[in-house]
């Protein structure tokens, strides 16, 4: 490539980070290490009507866990900064200015009830070709009267002059050749009242100053691209425009639409990447790492969602992305989400992981069960047993909880209609005699003595495996009790009999 590739995740500090962000964020961050780029994490937090106290730390603490940690940021900033809009403001209004003498821009005073009134007078009103010359601006004022309404500091925005009758073109480096009609464009906002810039403005002026190479973005941005490009042209900047890759949508399940933080408490699953808790109302909104994903799993389900690498490969770890992520792969279309596959990416992850990646955390889920774990060779025999079993990490409590504590409860409709006494005098028998030097040996012994009783193993092995660990799940039965030892063993044993025969 020509030139520095250096690219921007640039997410509005206004609660919980939606999985649509964090592709977008880990797309840039792809395309920077497959291109030994830099990516960096600029802060939009010009809109203060909708930021929210604690917002930034999250989306940092997000990305922290998701493993794609900016090269640039607020908190590790770099010779670009400062990388919070509302640290920048200052920069906006010259640019602002510079648009209006050139005769890019200008100043509107109308008020919020005189635009009101034009909305009802004017069915889809648009602030535009077709309507500015009927509104109170600097196109329709005296330059009088304009001086003295910014003499008297009248509230004002300023509006960028979209052209009449032009097409604005680009090229998408995921779709092509992109054209607009400007006709169909309205005059955006640039810098609002408070003085602060809305996105149109911020983005390319910001792009500039910190030298984007590459501007990813979702696609639901596209229809704002003319106004962006024009910026760029009228501010003497085209020949540094960034190249622009417009994402496609993550899809409801259906399909319809786009997904959104509704349909995942509609449908039950989570769409934001960690938990979010409203600063405001205490309500918390469930995450994926909260629900038991495991990093590498949210990611891999993810790069997936809108890019492939043209093979039937489904599982990669980080690194094999970064090595492999090129934007001729991304799809134009939009991609359904779909929760069973993102499980599915989990389970695979958690079969696939050793020890050391997965202790730390079923130690922790354990723990937040009431289970302490003490030996940790014993722990990483049962994780190595009973992961295959696991889809999300919770699940580790209900696959292991067993190996730590004696069932209190036991599935005993699967047990009582068949349960006889002379299944109990077996059972006696079998604890008495009961060696467990591995599980092969433990196993033969078991048929062994049931076919001397005259039963079946079969009918035997459902009410083994409920006395260990409570209920038809689990491992082998053999493995468990190997790993019990046979003092719990048989402490087990002569606990559910005293159940079952009562």
């Amino acid at each position: 490539m020509d030139k520095k590739v250096r690219v921007r995740f640039a997410p509005s500090p206004t609660g919980g980070l939606h999985l649509g962000g964090v592709r977008t964020a880990l797309f840039n961050y792809l395309f920077a290490k497959r291109n030994n780029g830099t990516f960096v994490l600029r802060v939009e937090d010009t809109d203060q009507n909708r930021f929210v106290e604690g917002a930034e730390q999250y989306i940092v603490n997000c990305l922290d866990w998701c493993g794609i940690t900016p090269d640039e940021s607020p908190n590790n900033p770099g010779a670009y900064g400062p990388y919070r809009q509302s640290e920048r403001k200052a920069s906006y209004r010259k640019f602002a200015e510079q648009l209006i003498s050139d005769g890019y821009a200008y100043y509107a005073f109308d008020t919020p009830e005189e635009l009101d009134a034009k909305r009802k007078e004017i069915p889809n009103f648009q602030y535009g070709q077709a309507t500015r010359m009927q509104m109170r601006n600097s196109l329709t004022l005296t330059v009088s009267e304009v001086e003295e309404l910014l003499a008297t500091q009248t509230p004002h925005v300023i509006r960028i002059k979209v052209p009449a009758d032009e097409i604005v073109h680009f090229n998408d480096l995921i779709r092509g050749d992109v054209s607009f009609e400007t006709s169909l464009v309205d005059d955006k906002v640039l810098l609002k009242a408070d003085g602060m810039p809305t996105y149109h403005l911020a983005v390319v002026v910001d792009d500039k100053a910190m030298e984007i190479s590459h501007a990813f973005r979702g696609e639901e941005w596209l229809p704002s691209a003319p106004v962006h490009i024009l910026l760029w042209k009228y501010l003497g900047w085209e020949a540094e425009m960034p190249a622009w890759a417009h994402l496609p949508l993550i899809l409801k399940p259906d399909g319809h639409g786009k997904l959104s933080k509704r349909d995942g408490d509609r449908l039950g699953f989570p769409v934001y990447a960690m938990n979010w808790t409203d600063p405001k109302t205490g309500d918390i909104t469930k995450g994926f790492k909260e629900m038991g994903f495991m990093p590498e799993a949210f990611i891999n389900m993810l790069a997936l969602l809108g890019w492939n690498d043209g093979t039937d490969q489904e599982l990669f770890s980080l690194k094999e992305l970064e090595e492999k992520f090129s934007i001729e792969r991304i799809s134009k279309a939009g991609a359904k989400f779909d929760f069973e596959k993102a499980k599915w990416y989990n389970h695979e992850w958690i079969k696939h992981s050793s020890f050391d990646r997965l202790h730390l955390a079923v130690k922790a889920e354990l723990e937040k069960a009431g289970i302490e774990v003490k030996d940790q060779v014993f722990l990483g025999t049962i994780i190595d047993l009973i992961k295959d079993r696991c889809t999300l990490l919770p699940d580790f409590v209900a696959q292991s909880s067993y190996f730590f504590n004696s069932p209190a409860e036991y599935d005993i409709n699967s047990v009582k209609p068949k349960w006889t006494a002379e299944k109990a005098d077996f059972f006696n028998a079998f604890a008495d005699s009961l060696t467990l030097t591995d599980a092969g040996t433990a196993e033969a012994a078991f048929k062994a003595l049931a076919e001397e009783k005259g039963f079946k193993p079969g009918e035997l092995m459902l009410p083994f495996r409920i006395m260990l660990v409570g209920g038809k799940f689990g491992p082998g039965v053999f493995d468990i009790a190997v790993l019990l030892g046979i003092a719990e063993t048989k402490a087990r044993i002569a606990k559910a009999i005293a159940v079952f025969n009562n």
